[in-house]
């Protein structure tokens, strides 16, 4: 291996350092510290943010779903669950959160269920 690919190999590493898999620390019970990159998956896609903190608005947009049509569940590990409002921030640095899932919203006014 040349020095370039070295080099190259160690820009690489650091880049991925440098990015913090949510799903993966809530999974070891690793601590998420503040000033990184965060890597969340919404149902089944991924996407880094530069932030800690965002709102479920902002979560829902990234997956082009309307917060009137769409709730926001924040999965943490050990499989609690907790409904996230548009309005609400979400810290991505506190502990065990694991990744986030959209489900919409049916109306059942006037249905009966038994």
């Amino acid at each position: 291996m040349t020095e370039q690919h070295r080099e190259v190999d160690e820009i690489i590493e650091e880049i991925v350092e440098d990015i913090i898999e949510l799903e993966e620390y809530a999974k070891t019970g690793k601590e998420v510290h503040r000033g990184k990159k965060y890597r969340i998956r919404v149902d089944k896609e991924h996407f880094v943010l530069h932030q800690h903190t965002i709102t479920g608005r902002k979560i829902l947009t990234l997956v082009q779903k309307a917060p009137d049509k769409y709730r926001l569940y924040q999965h943490f590990h050990h499989g609690q669950t907790k409904i996230i409002q548009p309005d609400e921030v979400v810290d991505l640095t506190a502990r065990g959160v694991e990744r986030f899932t959209t489900m919409k919203i049916e109306n059942t006014e006037g249905v009966t269920i038994r």
